[in-house]
């Protein structure tokens, strides 16, 4: 083959190019004596021709014309050995190229050909490429290191340290060339602990008199608790979740006027545990972590039992004094806050303060189940209260107060964002954001999602400058404030709100991204469940080399996505996109199955103590997230047809109207009918199966149309925010993800009532509830049908 590249090229021996001078670098190029000298020859006579006929191409265009058949004769040989070459090489990079990594039975890693379609037209690059290309330049050396630098002291919003690391981020994306990089300012109000008032927990007689003082960690509090103080009983609420408060209601025991303790977990967050108690009539909240739920053995890496766990009690996301409104420096709006702040006092108590107020508790029993593994159980039965048990003089009967005095203050949040400039459709967005802010050292909570992003960026840059070409943009942000209720996202959110649902394509939250190497857990809304699907099948398990992270779940039996998928929550860096902002999205973590990461929230949440928590392989582990989701990212911005389902919430419909059809005969007894759910039910499977179809269907090289295809996927999320609740009352208006009357959740939850207690079901409320969800959902149908004449109307 490079014989006939030298001839054709003219380079090597020599031929025409040597005689014009010019290297083949580019620079003067001798003069080959022997070249002049065979063209001498080869006029002199036939004889010489002939023998040089083998070894130049220029000795064969200069023949006698006699001889002209046989220097065709040569020239289609050249031909047609080129042609074949070329085709065989071809033949094997395209191979090559088009080959990915995907998972069989065994979770041996093999190569497959790639499924056909959905290549961009005109890319330089296939995915098999591509997929290649992220493995070489994504590395795992700089992001222990990035971990450190972030986590290395506290460094909340509006403080030197969180200054100084913005600047830090700023500065890196700029060295990464990136097209475009810049910063998002915001002025919102935060809430933190006072430096000249600390916050309180008295045991006091019946007439105020303090008897015994509970020591607090003054870091320790609960951002946008109410102040002042609360003086009652104590009443056990194990994780104060709805079902515990039924539980106590089915013992006739009330807890109105007391003061609850509550559990770390239980799957609910602080604001919830708020709200819930504040529901049931209770005046304060003290919540402290139980070693059932949070290891608490220091020889083990457990959490101090001295130790609080702080977080966040605003029902809802961004600044609560603006809610639905961006907080603009240049805004003005009347006094108002959300709905979602408390208005009883909240404080996080560390496990020994918990013990010193259980063990006095006297009443009925703790029902079973309840009972945490606290070291007064061990000699102590669990109880709920609300009376404690008189120890000591003066007589009468003994309260809890518990005082807080923290401090409402402006603070500039500085959101940093990065992008790399799509080519054919950069007006959509592909996300990558990670929270920056920490009230602790925040290793877990900030420093791994912070590393795991500037890793992205540096390696789509990379990327970028070695061939690859984004058909859509790439978004990286480092978002501030995300401890007090993801405020730098939301705020941003809400001022690009009415844009976002036609530019943005989906989020990927890089917060809390590492807590162990065992467990993924994938919190996502179900449009991206195919990506994650193609993602797990071709990433190698950290723990489990050779093996594929959906092979090793499904060796362990069951459904993938009964393993992994789990629903989006409320303090979730991906929460807002979607229920607010209608914008799929996900937050991919890899945690362990027993034993939890106790030192999030804390000031205990250092570099050092994640790394011994995984055995030394952080960094092993980060690169097999930054893999997954460069890997999502990749499918989102190279292939011409958005790879999402708009089939994935046909199931969730069907199964609620089966849930309304068992009940259709008491719902018509009050004079209900579900008959419009089950219709706009099924006006949105028809829909959502027929634009699949068609997609499936569909050429992909025909632009006008895939741009058409591509804007109703993205939207099927925007769709379901319900126009017919207030943004500003009811933020979250996802009807499937969202939080209020609208939504599924709540529809459901008030159906139950028609078997708990047909006492409590309101007729009116749920006729309510029922119109909002079924308009909603007919509106998603209509709109994803496309145009209007291709909705399925009856006359």
């Amino acid at each position: 083959m490079a014989t006939v590249q030298s001839l054709l090229t003219g380079s090597g021996g020599g031929g025409a190019q040597a005689e014009e001078g010019v290297e083949e670098g580019g620079g003067p190029r001798r003069r080959v004596p022997g070249v002049e000298l065979r063209l001498v020859q080869s006029q002199a006579g036939e004889e010489e021709e002939e023998e040089e006929l083998g070894s130049s191409i220029t000795a064969l265009v200069l023949r006698q014309p006699m001889k002209h058949k046989r220097a065709w004769l040569y020239l289609i040989l050249t031909g047609l050995l080129i042609f074949t070459t070329a085709f065989l090489l071809g033949y094997v990079v395209f191979r090559g190229s088009s080959c990915q990594y995907c998972t069989i039975d065994d979770g041996e890693l093999v190569p497959v050909d790639d499924p056909p379609g959905y290549y961009s037209e005109g890319s330089l690059l296939h995915m098999g490429e591509l997929r290649e290309m992220l493995k070489k330049y994504l590395s795992e050396e700089t992001l222990d290191t990035t971990i450190r630098r972030v986590s290395r002291t506290a460094h909340p919003p509006g403080s030197s340290e969180g200054n100084d690391l913005a600047q830090e981020i700023l500065q890196a994306f700029k060295k990464l060339h990136m097209d475009h990089t810049w910063t998002d300012s915001h002025y919102a109000t935060l809430q933190f602990p006072s430096r000249t008032q600390r916050n309180t927990l008295w045991i006091v007689d019946e007439d105020g008199n303090e008897l015994e003082e509970i020591p607090l960690n003054q870091e320790d509090y609960c951002a946008y608790s109410p102040n002042g103080t609360a003086t009652g009983g104590v009443m056990y609420v194990n994780y104060a979740r709805p079902v515990d408060f039924e539980t106590l209601r089915s013992l006739g025991v009330s807890p109105k006027g007391a003061i609850a303790i509550a559990r770390v977990g239980g799957g609910v967050s602080f604001a919830e545990k708020v709200q819930q108690a504040q529901k049931e009539g209770m005046v304060g909240v003290l919540i402290y972590p139980d070693p059932s739920d949070v290891p608490q053995d220091p020889r083990r890496l457990g959490l101090s039992s001295d130790a609080a766990i702080s977080e966040h009690v605003h029902l809802g996301s961004g600044d609560p004094f603006t809610p639905g409104f961006p907080s603009f420096n240049h805004t003005q709006f009347p006094p108002m806050q959300s709905s979602g702040l408390p208005l009883i006092p909240a404080q996080p108590i560390s496990a020994n303060a918990a013990s010193t107020l259980l063990r006095q508790l006297e009443g009925p029993a703790c029902p079973r189940g309840w009972q945490g593994r606290l070291q007064i159980y061990v000699y102590c039965k669990c109880v709920l209260g609300p009376s404690l048990r008189q120890t000591g003089p003066p007589a009468g009967r003994r309260r809890v107060r518990m005082g807080v005095h923290n401090i409402m203050r402006p603070v500039l949040l500085n959101n940093i964002f990065a992008s790399i400039e799509g080519r054919i459709e950069p007006d959509q967005y592909i996300i990558m954001g990670a929270q920056r802010d920490s009230w602790g050292p925040g290793a877990v909570k900030s420093g791994v999602g912070t590393a795991l992003l500037l890793e992205l960026a540096r390696t789509f840059s990379s990327m970028v400058q070695n061939g690859f070409y984004p058909k859509r943009s790439l978004l990286f942000v480092s978002w501030d404030a995300g401890d007090f209720g993801n405020v730098g996202a939301t705020e941003w959110l809400e001022g690009y709100l009415s844009m976002l649902h036609l530019k943005a394509v989906a989020y990927f939250s890089l917060d809390q991204a590492i807590m162990g190497d065992d467990e993924l857990s994938a919190y996502a809304s179900p449009l991206l469940m195919d990506l994650i699907e193609g993602a797990i099948k071709q990433v190698e398990h950290p723990r489990h080399p050779g093996q594929s992270i959906l092979a090793h779940m499904e060796s362990q039996g069951g459904n993938w996505r009964s393993h992994i998928v789990k629903p989006l929550y409320l303090n979730s860096g991906a929460y807002s996109f979607t229920a607010f902002g209608g914008v799929p999205a996900v937050e991919l973590r890899f945690d362990e199955a027993v034993r939890t990461y106790p030192f999030v929230n804390t000031q205990w949440d250092s570099a050092g103590r994640l790394q011994e928590r995984l055995q030394g392989q952080l960094s092993w582990v980060g690169r097999t997230l930054g893999e997954l989701v460069g890997l999502m990212v990749l499918r989102l911005s190279h292939h011409a047809v958005l790879p999402l389902d708009p089939t994935c919430y046909s199931s969730t419909m069907l199964h609620f109207s089966s849930q309304l059809n068992q009940n259709s005969a008491q719902l018509q007894a009050r004079g209900l009918s579900p008959q419009w759910v089950f219709s706009a039910r099924g006006d949105y499977s028809r829909a959502a199966k027929t634009l699949k179809e068609a997609i499936e269907n569909s050429n992909i090289d025909d632009e006008r149309m895939t741009r058409l295809y591509n804007t109703r996927i993205m939207r099927v999320e925007y769709y379901f925010l319900s126009q017919y609740v207030s943004a500003v009352e009811t933020p979250f208006r996802h009807i499937l993800h969202g939080r209020g009357n609208h939504t599924l959740g709540a529809l459901a939850e008030h159906l139950s009532l028609l078997h708990t207690q047909p006492q409590l079901f309101n007729e009116a409320r749920f006729r309510q509830q029922l119109a909002l969800f079924t308009w909603t959902l007919q509106g998603a149908a209509n709109a994803l049908s496309g145009d209007v004449w291709n909705i399925d109307n009856t006359i």
